[in-house]
């Protein structure tokens, strides 16, 4: 047996910690540190470390399944995916090809995302394909869009957080959800720093920090508006900053003197003094950061919550410099590039929109297609799924677990139901997959090569260690062999260095732009920031592009990655400010600068943002309720997360028994004085129920919890299912479902017999 290691990356968070595997002599693989790489530095969570776990042929699925009656039997490849072809085909024909969806996933390598978006619009000539992507990082990406032009998750890489003054981290568990990036920010202290945590509970996270911010759920955008108040009141304004680098300062500064300290108080249950406090640590030091995760993001207000904590980077200058900004912890495996290539409603690889006339024409023509064939921007993801059953009657899911991962779950699961016909492409048996008429067993992580994109916007290339059970294909080859069946024979290769390469010339002068990135230099570089050009110079074919709104044309996205700077020497900032602005040649390099290789972009904005005239854009935003707050029946909020040993809708990590032993089930966390009112004990069972549904597990008691919420963690399926409870009142601008806040009362059920 082969027995040299590979190395490649964790499957589960979008940190993608660098690990290597080896095959074992008496079967299975082991894995190893791989110290080389930066992010993680060799360091594992116990998801990464028990990762191999799911590659047991006693845990995953290994033959296609197909319904018969209420069962799902083996089936061959042939009739399974003749059934998948004939459904899909027919469906189209006699309802149009609306009438046929697809919903994607953010764990997806970019060649799938690519392949996928590129299915749903070329083979079945349908609108409706979104992803599970849009219940996590949208409203950010949407805020980042709308003040810098560009939305990648971190503009800076996770290095430069020991090097800042301030971090504040806002809605975000990371020592449980991302552990080994805790280290990052335990030497920001070391170094002199602060850390600042807002969350409404006293998470593992919160307890490093030098201040906690405890705001009541769904009131992040008026805490964010209270903190720019006084920033304004007390002269902390950076003018020249503003004056240089911003518009729209006028309106965003008059819609936040409305937020006076008291009233955000009242609101928010933030103190006056811990207000002042928090500006002092984030105004004081030459740089600082802001970095959101779900907490803020996951409400339908998060676009404007977003909007408002970049409002807060912009009036103090700390965006566009070195060692500050605002940036987005992308959750998923791949969230950064699921998110960029295609599988959402309303795009075209590269980042670009898909009712932008020079972006459709510009994929058209790499794909070979006319560009009035491409459907315009369909639904969102909870919208899509909500539209099962009616206005669409047949659903491909490709690595999605919507019926645990959903908010208004059981609703979601009687939509997957009425479907005319469900089919599934996963590595396991997944309570979606349950309710399938045809199941896929596809590869996964260590079986397949492919790239993925992390948190940093750094593509980076998993490679295939070890081959998979015989019966087991990869997503590549489901869609190539889909598409042969419904009349398109080329332009899905299996091979995904094949699709990367096609994927390369879609992204070219978007405002993703993966041009000069292979898999080659993904190898020898440890991987490669975007946007990164295949050339250097300006002047190619084509104007415009990126600056003017993320078309087909090269020319502009080299303007913004030049303009953005940040090369390899730029990456360890060792020499202070000058290792960051110095690194970039001059816009018009002499000599050989039409075959130049970019070096990727490791910083974005330092001398200049993706909109057209360079500028940032503040966003003028005012405090609004959550969609649902307590009453008399409903009289506390309930927030929903994550816990350190299970991932998402635990569709891989609840099969994995030392993942299990340290996370066995759900429960709800509740504090002391509503425990007693209850008359509820540790571990006693409670039901939590909203307007949506009930929830049952037991009670966890704790003072971490403010006494008017109650928290669920999200990945168990059943009596215990968090998402039957939560809100799918959207964002309207992004889409996001209001997962981390709505009404619910709690009920004692008695001591558990």
């Amino acid at each position: 047996m082969e027995t040299t290691s590979t190395p490649t990356h964790c499957p589960y968070c979008a940190l993608q910690c660098g690990m290597n595997i080896t095959p074992l002599p008496q079967g299975g693989v082991e894995v190893t540190e791989r110290p080389d790489f930066p992010v993680n530095r060799g360091a594992l969570c116990g998801k990464g470390r028990t990762a191999p776990a799911v590659l047991s042929s006693a845990v995953r699925l290994t033959s296609p399944l197909v319904r018969s009656g209420d069962r799902l039997v083996s089936a061959s490849w042939e009739e399974a995916l003749a059934r998948i072809a004939g459904a899909l085909g027919s469906t189209r024909e006699r309802y149009g090809a609306d009438a046929v969806g697809v919903f994607g996933g953010g764990g997806l390598t970019n060649e799938k995302a690519y392949a996928l978006g590129k299915f749903a619009r070329v083979v079945l000539g349908t609108s409706q394909i979104d992803y599970n992507g849009r219940f996590c990082m949208s409203s950010a990406a949407a805020a980042g869009t709308k003040a810098f032009g560009l939305d990648r998750g971190l503009p800076f890489p996770l290095e430069d957080i020991p090097r800042t003054g301030c971090v504040i981290l806002v809605g975000s568990n990371l020592a449980e959800t991302m552990p080994p990036s805790l280290r990052f920010f335990s030497e920001l202290r070391a170094n002199g720093g602060t850390l600042i945590v807002v969350d409404p509970r006293r998470t593992k996270t919160a307890e490093q920090a030098d201040l906690h911010l405890a705001p009541r759920p769904g009131t992040d955008l008026a805490l964010a508006l209270g903190l720019l108040h006084l920033v304004v009141a007390e002269g902390r304004t950076d003018e020249e900053y503003i004056r240089e680098r911003t518009a729209g300062w006028a309106e965003a500064r008059a819609a936040a003197m409305g937020h006076w300290p008291e009233y955000v108080e009242r609101i928010t249950g933030v103190s006056v003094p811990q207000l002042r406090e928090a500006v002092r640590l984030f105004c004081e030091p030459e740089s600082a950061m802001v970095l959101t995760a779900r907490g803020p993001e996951q409400q339908s207000k998060g676009t404007d919550t977003v909007g408002a904590w970049i409002n807060l980077c912009l009036a103090t200058g700390r965006a566009g410099r070195p060692l500050s900004g605002y940036g987005c912890l992308t959750g998923q495996g791949n969230g950064q590039g699921g998110r960029e290539h295609g599988q959402k409603a309303d795009q075209l690889p590269g980042y670009r929109k898909l009712d932008d006339p020079a972006a459709r024409r510009h994929v058209a023509q790499v794909w070979g297609v006319d560009p009035d064939s491409l459907p315009g921007p369909g639904r969102s993801a909870y919208e899509l799924l909500d539209a099962l059953g009616t206005d669409v009657r047949a659903l491909l899911v490709m690595g999605s677990n919507p019926v645990v991962s959903a908010p208004h779950a059981a609703h979601i699961e009687e939509r997957l139901r009425s479907l005319d016909f469900l089919a599934v492409c996963d590595v396991v048996l997944s309570e979606t997959a349950e309710l399938a008429d045809v199941v896929l067993p596809v590869t996964q992580w260590a079986e397949e090569t492919g790239t993925t994109t992390s948190l940093e916007g750094r593509v980076l290339l998993r490679r295939r260690a070890i081959a998979p059970p015989t019966g087991v294909r990869s997503d590549l080859e489901v869609l190539h062999a889909l598409a042969a069946r419904l009349g398109v024979e080329k332009g899905f290769p299996a091979d995904p260095e094949e699709m990367f390469e096609e994927l390369r010339r879609a992204s070219a002068g978007g405002p993703a732009d993966y041009s000069g990135i292979s898999y080659r230099r993904l190898a020898e570089e440890n991987g490669v920031f975007w946007p990164c050009p295949a050339e250097f110079a300006e002047g190619a074919e084509d104007g415009g592009g990126v600056e003017d709104g993320g078309g087909g044309e090269r020319a502009g996205a080299r303007r913004t990655a030049f303009r953005a700077r940040g090369g390899p020497a730029a990456r360890g900032l060792d020499d202070g400010e000058d290792a960051v602005l110095d690194t970039m040649p001059d816009d018009d390099p002499a000599g050989d600068a039409e075959t130049a290789v970019h070096p990727g972009t490791p910083r974005l904005f330092l001398d200049r943002f993706a909109t057209e005239d360079g500028r940032a854009r503040f966003v003028a935003v005012a405090h609004r309720a959550a969609a649902e707050e307590p009453d008399a029946e409903y009289p506390l909020l309930l927030t929903t997360g994550r816990v350190v040993s299970q991932y998402q809708s635990g569709a891989q990590t609840r099969r994995v028994p030392e993942l299990n032993a340290a996370a066995p089930g759900p429960f709800v966390e509740l504090h002391p004085r509503l425990a007693a009112r209850l008359g509820a004990a540790e571990g006693d069972p409670v039901a939590v129920v909203s307007r949506r549904g009930r929830a049952v597990a037991p009670a966890r008691i704790t003072p971490a919890i403010r006494p008017d919420t109650v928290f669920m963690p999200f990945h168990w399926p059943g009596e215990g299912r968090a998402n039957t409870l939560t809100n799918p009142a959207l964002d309207p601008t992004s889409g996001m479902p209001e997962f981390k806040t709505c009404a619910v009362r709690v009920e004692a059920l008695g001591p558990q017999e």
